[in-house]
Protein backbone atom coordinates (compact mmCIF):
# COMPACT_ATOMS: atom_id res chain seq x y z
CA UNK A 1 0.00 0.00 0.00
CA UNK A 2 1.21 3.49 -0.87
CA UNK A 3 2.35 5.52 2.16
CA UNK A 4 1.04 9.09 1.91
CA UNK A 5 1.95 10.16 5.46
CA UNK A 6 5.00 12.23 4.54
CA UNK A 7 3.48 14.30 1.71
CA UNK A 8 0.28 14.72 3.73
CA UNK A 9 2.19 16.11 6.71
CA UNK A 10 3.97 18.61 4.47
CA UNK A 11 0.68 19.75 2.94
CA UNK A 12 -0.94 20.12 6.37
CA UNK A 13 1.93 22.29 7.57
CA UNK A 14 1.70 24.47 4.46
CA UNK A 15 -2.04 24.99 4.92
CA UNK A 16 -1.71 25.83 8.62
CA UNK A 17 0.99 28.37 7.86
CA UNK A 18 -1.18 29.95 5.16
CA UNK A 19 -4.16 30.15 7.53
CA UNK A 20 -2.02 31.78 10.21
CA UNK A 21 -0.59 34.39 7.85
CA UNK A 22 -3.73 35.03 5.79
CA UNK A 23 -1.92 33.96 2.64
CA UNK A 24 -4.27 32.32 0.08
CA UNK A 25 -3.43 29.09 -1.71
CA UNK A 26 -4.66 27.62 -4.97
CA UNK A 27 -4.65 23.86 -5.34
CA UNK A 28 -3.25 22.41 -8.54
CA UNK A 29 -2.81 18.91 -9.87
CA UNK A 30 -1.37 19.34 -13.36
CA UNK A 31 -2.96 22.68 -14.24
CA UNK A 32 -4.86 21.16 -17.17
CA UNK A 33 -8.08 22.88 -16.06
CA UNK A 34 -6.63 26.21 -14.94
CA UNK A 35 -8.59 27.84 -17.77
CA UNK A 36 -11.89 26.87 -16.12
CA UNK A 37 -13.42 29.19 -13.54
CA UNK A 38 -12.57 32.70 -12.41
CA UNK A 39 -9.03 34.08 -12.39
CA UNK A 40 -6.44 32.15 -10.38
CA UNK A 41 -5.32 33.67 -7.09
CA UNK A 42 -2.90 32.58 -4.38
CA UNK A 43 0.28 30.58 -4.15
CA UNK A 44 0.25 27.19 -5.83
CA UNK A 45 -0.28 24.19 -3.57
CA UNK A 46 0.78 21.13 -5.53
CA UNK A 47 -1.09 17.84 -5.12
CA UNK A 48 1.00 15.76 -7.52
CA UNK A 49 2.98 14.03 -4.76
CA UNK A 50 -0.18 12.27 -3.57
CA UNK A 51 0.17 9.29 -5.88
CA UNK A 52 -1.08 5.76 -6.24
CA UNK A 53 -4.04 3.43 -6.50
CA UNK A 54 -4.62 2.76 -2.80
CA UNK A 55 -7.09 -0.09 -3.19
CA UNK A 56 -8.96 -1.69 -6.05
CA UNK A 57 -11.50 -4.47 -5.88
CA UNK A 58 -12.65 -5.21 -9.46
CA UNK A 59 -15.31 -7.62 -8.22
CA UNK A 60 -16.74 -4.86 -6.00
CA UNK A 61 -16.54 -2.20 -8.75
CA UNK A 62 -14.75 0.22 -6.40
CA UNK A 63 -11.35 1.91 -6.60
CA UNK A 64 -9.68 4.23 -4.09
CA UNK A 65 -6.95 6.45 -5.49
CA UNK A 66 -4.75 9.30 -4.32
CA UNK A 67 -5.71 12.66 -5.78
CA UNK A 68 -2.44 13.43 -7.55
CA UNK A 69 -2.52 10.19 -9.54
CA UNK A 70 -2.62 10.80 -13.30
CA UNK A 71 -6.10 10.17 -14.64
CA UNK A 72 -4.64 8.27 -17.58
CA UNK A 73 -2.90 5.89 -15.15
CA UNK A 74 -6.15 5.16 -13.33
CA UNK A 75 -8.01 4.55 -16.59
CA UNK A 76 -5.27 2.18 -17.77
CA UNK A 77 -5.46 0.23 -14.49
CA UNK A 78 -9.22 -0.10 -14.82
CA UNK A 79 -8.99 -1.09 -18.50
CA UNK A 80 -6.76 -4.04 -17.59
CA UNK A 81 -9.77 -5.40 -15.69
CA UNK A 82 -12.27 -4.52 -18.42
CA UNK A 83 -13.63 -1.59 -16.40
CA UNK A 84 -13.86 2.18 -16.80
CA UNK A 85 -15.05 5.52 -15.46
CA UNK A 86 -18.45 5.47 -17.13
CA UNK A 87 -18.92 9.26 -17.13
CA UNK A 88 -15.98 9.69 -19.55
CA UNK A 89 -14.16 12.57 -17.82
CA UNK A 90 -12.30 14.98 -20.08
CA UNK A 91 -8.57 15.35 -19.45
CA UNK A 92 -7.79 18.62 -21.28
CA UNK A 93 -4.14 17.66 -21.01
CA UNK A 94 -1.96 14.53 -20.79
CA UNK A 95 -1.09 15.02 -17.10
CA UNK A 96 -4.65 15.50 -15.76
CA UNK A 97 -5.08 14.16 -12.24
CA UNK A 98 -7.85 12.32 -10.43
CA UNK A 99 -8.22 15.14 -7.91
CA UNK A 100 -8.57 17.67 -10.70
CA UNK A 101 -11.21 15.48 -12.32
CA UNK A 102 -13.31 15.54 -9.13
CA UNK A 103 -12.68 19.21 -8.35
CA UNK A 104 -13.71 20.31 -11.85
CA UNK A 105 -16.74 18.00 -11.91
CA UNK A 106 -16.79 17.74 -15.72
CA UNK A 107 -18.15 14.74 -17.59
CA UNK A 108 -18.11 13.60 -21.21
CA UNK A 109 -20.67 12.41 -23.78
CA UNK A 110 -22.24 9.70 -21.59
CA UNK A 111 -23.25 12.14 -18.84
CA UNK A 112 -26.97 12.21 -19.66
CA UNK A 113 -27.22 8.42 -19.66
CA UNK A 114 -25.03 7.33 -16.72
CA UNK A 115 -24.69 10.41 -14.52
CA UNK A 116 -21.87 12.81 -13.71
CA UNK A 117 -18.77 12.76 -11.53
CA UNK A 118 -20.68 13.27 -8.28
CA UNK A 119 -22.83 10.19 -8.98
CA UNK A 120 -19.72 7.99 -8.92
CA UNK A 121 -17.99 9.44 -5.84
CA UNK A 122 -18.48 7.07 -2.91
CA UNK A 123 -16.14 8.68 -0.41
CA UNK A 124 -13.31 11.14 -0.07
CA UNK A 125 -10.60 12.35 2.26
CA UNK A 126 -9.58 15.99 2.30
CA UNK A 127 -7.57 18.51 4.26
CA UNK A 128 -9.65 21.52 5.29
CA UNK A 129 -8.60 25.14 5.72
CA UNK A 130 -7.29 24.46 9.22
CA UNK A 131 -5.00 21.64 8.13
CA UNK A 132 -7.24 18.91 9.51
CA UNK A 133 -7.76 15.61 7.68
CA UNK A 134 -11.46 14.85 7.23
CA UNK A 135 -13.03 11.67 5.85
CA UNK A 136 -16.48 11.42 4.30
CA UNK A 137 -18.47 8.58 2.77
CA UNK A 138 -16.95 5.17 2.29
CA UNK A 139 -16.18 2.47 -0.23
CA UNK A 140 -19.61 1.01 -0.76
CA UNK A 141 -22.35 2.05 -3.17
CA UNK A 142 -25.04 2.26 -0.49
CA UNK A 143 -23.57 4.50 2.16
CA UNK A 144 -25.99 6.53 4.26
CA UNK A 145 -23.81 7.62 7.17
CA UNK A 146 -23.88 11.37 7.76
CA UNK A 147 -24.02 14.15 5.19
CA UNK A 148 -23.08 13.33 1.61
CA UNK A 149 -20.15 15.76 1.65
CA UNK A 150 -17.91 13.68 -0.59
CA UNK A 151 -20.18 14.29 -3.58
CA UNK A 152 -20.30 18.01 -2.81
CA UNK A 153 -16.58 18.10 -3.62
CA UNK A 154 -17.38 17.40 -7.28
CA UNK A 155 -17.21 20.74 -9.04
CA UNK A 156 -15.97 22.64 -5.96
CA UNK A 157 -12.80 23.75 -7.79
CA UNK A 158 -10.66 23.29 -4.70
CA UNK A 159 -12.53 25.91 -2.67
CA UNK A 160 -13.49 23.55 0.18
CA UNK A 161 -10.17 21.82 0.74
CA UNK A 162 -7.44 19.70 -0.77
CA UNK A 163 -8.80 16.32 -1.82
CA UNK A 164 -6.19 13.74 -0.81
CA UNK A 165 -7.94 10.56 -1.93
CA UNK A 166 -11.25 9.53 -3.43
CA UNK A 167 -13.23 6.30 -3.73
CA UNK A 168 -15.04 5.87 -7.04
CA UNK A 169 -17.62 3.50 -8.42
CA UNK A 170 -16.45 1.97 -11.69
CA UNK A 171 -18.33 -0.05 -14.31
CA UNK A 172 -17.48 -2.77 -16.83
CA UNK A 173 -17.03 -1.84 -20.46
CA UNK A 174 -20.23 -2.35 -22.43
CA UNK A 175 -20.23 -5.58 -24.48
CA UNK A 176 -21.38 -3.77 -27.64
CA UNK A 177 -21.30 -0.27 -29.07
CA UNK A 178 -22.51 1.34 -32.28
CA UNK A 179 -22.86 4.89 -33.58
CA UNK A 180 -25.38 6.07 -36.15
CA UNK A 181 -24.77 9.26 -38.15
CA UNK A 182 -27.97 10.90 -39.41
CA UNK A 183 -27.26 13.78 -41.83
CA UNK A 184 -30.07 16.07 -42.90
CA UNK A 185 -31.85 16.58 -39.58
CA UNK A 186 -32.63 20.06 -38.34
CA UNK A 187 -31.91 20.80 -34.69
CA UNK A 188 -35.59 20.55 -33.77
CA UNK A 189 -36.05 17.28 -35.69
CA UNK A 190 -33.03 15.89 -33.88
CA UNK A 191 -34.38 16.98 -30.50
CA UNK A 192 -37.80 15.50 -31.27
CA UNK A 193 -36.23 12.13 -32.07
CA UNK A 194 -34.04 12.20 -28.96
CA UNK A 195 -37.04 12.99 -26.75
CA UNK A 196 -39.00 10.12 -28.28
CA UNK A 197 -36.12 7.68 -27.93
CA UNK A 198 -35.42 8.84 -24.38
CA UNK A 199 -38.83 7.56 -23.31
CA UNK A 200 -38.23 4.10 -24.77
CA UNK A 201 -36.17 1.15 -23.49
CA UNK A 202 -33.24 1.83 -25.83
CA UNK A 203 -29.53 1.59 -24.93
CA UNK A 204 -28.86 5.27 -25.68
CA UNK A 205 -25.42 6.23 -24.42
CA UNK A 206 -24.62 9.58 -26.06
CA UNK A 207 -25.85 11.99 -28.69
CA UNK A 208 -24.56 15.05 -30.49
CA UNK A 209 -26.08 17.37 -33.09
CA UNK A 210 -23.85 19.75 -34.99
CA UNK A 211 -24.10 22.16 -37.91
CA UNK A 212 -21.11 24.47 -37.96
CA UNK A 213 -20.88 26.62 -41.05
CA UNK A 214 -17.45 27.91 -39.97
CA UNK A 215 -15.63 24.71 -39.09
CA UNK A 216 -17.74 21.89 -40.52
CA UNK A 217 -19.48 22.91 -43.74
CA UNK A 218 -22.16 20.49 -44.80
CA UNK A 219 -25.45 19.12 -43.59
CA UNK A 220 -26.61 19.33 -40.00
CA UNK A 221 -26.03 15.90 -38.51
CA UNK A 222 -27.24 13.97 -35.48
CA UNK A 223 -24.92 11.35 -34.03
CA UNK A 224 -26.32 8.75 -31.64
CA UNK A 225 -24.26 6.19 -29.75
CA UNK A 226 -25.75 2.95 -28.46
CA UNK A 227 -24.06 0.91 -25.73
CA UNK A 228 -25.13 -2.20 -23.91
CA UNK A 229 -25.78 -5.87 -24.48
CA UNK A 230 -25.18 -7.02 -28.05
CA UNK A 231 -28.80 -8.08 -28.48
CA UNK A 232 -30.09 -4.70 -27.26
CA UNK A 233 -27.80 -2.73 -29.58
CA UNK A 234 -28.59 -4.92 -32.58
CA UNK A 235 -32.32 -4.61 -31.94
CA UNK A 236 -32.19 -0.82 -31.54
CA UNK A 237 -30.22 -0.02 -34.71
CA UNK A 238 -32.94 -0.75 -37.31
CA UNK A 239 -35.54 0.98 -35.16
CA UNK A 240 -33.53 4.20 -34.97
CA UNK A 241 -32.72 4.05 -38.69
CA UNK A 242 -36.38 3.73 -39.59
CA UNK A 243 -37.51 6.64 -37.43
CA UNK A 244 -34.69 8.90 -38.61
CA UNK A 245 -35.37 8.13 -42.25
CA UNK A 246 -39.03 8.97 -41.69
CA UNK A 247 -37.80 12.48 -40.82
CA UNK A 248 -35.87 12.71 -44.08
CA UNK A 249 -32.42 11.81 -42.74
CA UNK A 250 -29.93 9.46 -44.29
CA UNK A 251 -28.37 7.00 -41.84
CA UNK A 252 -25.03 5.32 -41.74
CA UNK A 253 -23.28 3.28 -39.10
CA UNK A 254 -19.80 4.51 -38.28
CA UNK A 255 -16.86 3.69 -36.04
CA UNK A 256 -16.83 6.90 -34.04
CA UNK A 257 -15.01 6.02 -30.80
CA UNK A 258 -12.22 8.51 -31.53
CA UNK A 259 -14.76 11.22 -32.37
CA UNK A 260 -16.62 10.80 -29.09
CA UNK A 261 -13.30 11.07 -27.24
CA UNK A 262 -12.44 14.16 -29.27
CA UNK A 263 -15.79 15.68 -28.34
CA UNK A 264 -15.10 15.14 -24.63
CA UNK A 265 -11.65 16.73 -25.01
CA UNK A 266 -12.98 19.66 -27.07
CA UNK A 267 -10.88 18.64 -30.06
CA UNK A 268 -13.69 18.63 -32.60
CA UNK A 269 -13.73 21.68 -34.91
CA UNK A 270 -16.82 23.32 -33.39
CA UNK A 271 -15.36 23.39 -29.87
CA UNK A 272 -11.79 24.08 -30.91
CA UNK A 273 -12.21 26.87 -33.48
CA UNK A 274 -13.85 30.14 -32.45
CA UNK A 275 -15.72 31.90 -35.28
CA UNK A 276 -13.85 35.13 -34.48
CA UNK A 277 -11.48 36.61 -31.91
CA UNK A 278 -14.20 38.11 -29.67
CA UNK A 279 -16.12 34.85 -29.34
CA UNK A 280 -16.26 33.05 -25.98
CA UNK A 281 -17.37 29.45 -25.57
CA UNK A 282 -20.53 29.24 -23.46
CA UNK A 283 -21.94 26.12 -21.87
CA UNK A 284 -25.73 26.15 -21.61
CA UNK A 285 -27.29 23.63 -19.25
CA UNK A 286 -31.01 23.38 -20.01
CA UNK A 287 -33.84 20.85 -19.61
CA UNK A 288 -33.57 18.20 -22.33
CA UNK A 289 -37.04 19.10 -23.60
CA UNK A 290 -36.05 22.71 -24.36
CA UNK A 291 -36.82 23.36 -28.05
CA UNK A 292 -34.35 24.69 -30.59
CA UNK A 293 -33.97 28.39 -29.74
CA UNK A 294 -32.06 31.38 -31.05
CA UNK A 295 -29.82 32.32 -28.13
CA UNK A 296 -28.99 36.05 -27.72
CA UNK A 297 -25.55 36.88 -29.11
CA UNK A 298 -24.92 33.35 -30.38
CA UNK A 299 -22.74 33.15 -33.48
CA UNK A 300 -24.40 30.36 -35.41
CA UNK A 301 -26.13 27.17 -34.35
CA UNK A 302 -25.21 25.42 -31.09
CA UNK A 303 -23.46 22.11 -30.57
CA UNK A 304 -26.08 19.99 -28.79
CA UNK A 305 -25.13 17.14 -26.44
CA UNK A 306 -26.62 15.06 -23.63
CA UNK A 307 -29.89 14.42 -25.51
CA UNK A 308 -30.55 18.16 -25.58
CA UNK A 309 -29.46 18.96 -22.02
CA UNK A 310 -26.14 20.62 -22.87
CA UNK A 311 -25.75 23.17 -25.64
CA UNK A 312 -22.51 24.92 -26.53
CA UNK A 313 -22.58 28.31 -28.24
CA UNK A 314 -20.01 30.89 -29.27
CA UNK A 315 -20.96 34.41 -28.18
CA UNK A 316 -19.10 37.52 -27.01
CA UNK A 317 -18.77 38.25 -23.30
CA UNK A 318 -20.94 41.32 -23.86
CA UNK A 319 -23.92 39.02 -24.47
CA UNK A 320 -23.66 37.51 -20.97
CA UNK A 321 -26.69 39.17 -19.37
CA UNK A 322 -29.08 38.61 -22.27
CA UNK A 323 -27.87 35.05 -22.81
CA UNK A 324 -28.23 34.15 -19.15
CA UNK A 325 -31.68 35.66 -18.94
CA UNK A 326 -32.82 33.62 -21.93
CA UNK A 327 -31.37 30.41 -20.49
CA UNK A 328 -32.86 31.07 -17.06
CA UNK A 329 -36.30 31.56 -18.59
CA UNK A 330 -36.30 27.93 -19.76
CA UNK A 331 -35.05 26.66 -16.39
CA UNK A 332 -31.33 26.45 -17.10
CA UNK A 333 -28.05 28.25 -16.48
CA UNK A 334 -25.13 29.49 -18.58
CA UNK A 335 -21.41 29.28 -17.84
CA UNK A 336 -18.55 31.04 -19.59
CA UNK A 337 -16.38 28.02 -20.32
CA UNK A 338 -13.54 29.56 -22.33
CA UNK A 339 -12.66 33.22 -22.73
CA UNK A 340 -12.09 34.77 -26.16
CA UNK A 341 -8.72 35.23 -27.83
CA UNK A 342 -9.21 39.01 -27.91
CA UNK A 343 -10.75 39.58 -24.47
CA UNK A 344 -8.82 37.05 -22.44
CA UNK A 345 -8.98 37.56 -18.69
CA UNK A 346 -11.12 40.68 -19.14
CA UNK A 347 -13.99 38.47 -20.31
CA UNK A 348 -14.22 36.94 -16.83
CA UNK A 349 -15.52 40.25 -15.48
CA UNK A 350 -19.03 39.14 -16.55
CA UNK A 351 -18.73 36.17 -14.17
CA UNK A 352 -17.82 32.69 -15.29
CA UNK A 353 -20.71 30.91 -13.59
CA UNK A 354 -24.39 31.76 -13.58
CA UNK A 355 -25.13 34.23 -10.75
CA UNK A 356 -26.55 32.71 -7.57
CA UNK A 357 -29.76 33.95 -6.04
CA UNK A 358 -29.46 35.34 -2.48
CA UNK A 359 -30.44 32.06 -0.80
CA UNK A 360 -27.98 30.01 -2.86
CA UNK A 361 -25.21 32.53 -2.23
CA UNK A 362 -25.83 32.48 1.52
CA UNK A 363 -25.76 28.69 1.66
CA UNK A 364 -22.61 28.48 -0.43
CA UNK A 365 -20.85 31.02 1.76
CA UNK A 366 -21.83 29.09 4.88
CA UNK A 367 -20.50 25.82 3.49
CA UNK A 368 -17.20 27.42 2.50
CA UNK A 369 -16.75 28.96 5.93
CA UNK A 370 -17.39 25.61 7.59
CA UNK A 371 -14.57 23.99 5.62
CA UNK A 372 -12.27 26.97 5.21
CA UNK A 373 -12.93 29.57 7.95
CA UNK A 374 -9.80 31.58 7.10
CA UNK A 375 -10.47 31.76 3.36
CA UNK A 376 -7.27 29.95 2.44
CA UNK A 377 -8.40 28.06 -0.66
CA UNK A 378 -8.87 29.64 -4.07
CA UNK A 379 -10.53 32.95 -3.17
CA UNK A 380 -12.78 34.04 -6.01
CA UNK A 381 -12.18 30.81 -7.94
CA UNK A 382 -15.87 30.15 -8.54
CA UNK A 383 -17.38 33.61 -8.04
CA UNK A 384 -15.54 36.97 -7.94
CA UNK A 385 -14.45 37.93 -4.45
CA UNK A 386 -16.66 40.63 -2.88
Amino acid sequence: MTDLSSPLAAVQARIRAAAASGRPLRIRGSGSKDFYGQSLQGEVLEARELLGVLSYEPSELVVTVASGTPLAQLEATLAEQGQCLAFEPPHFGPAATVGGMVAAGLAGPARASVGGVRDFVLGAELINGQGEILTFGGQVMKNVAGYDVSRALAGSLGTLGLITQVSLKVLPFAPAEATLAMPGLSQQDALDLLHRWGGQPLPLSASAWVHDAHAEPGEPTLYVRLRGARAAVDAALPRLRQEAQARGAQTQQTDAAADWRASAEHQIPFLRQAPHAQACLWRLSVPQTTPALSWPGALGAPYVEWHGGQRWVWAPASAAQALRQAVQQVGGHASLFRVSAAGGEADRAVGVFHPLDPVQARLQTAVKRAFDPHGVFGPGRDYPSP
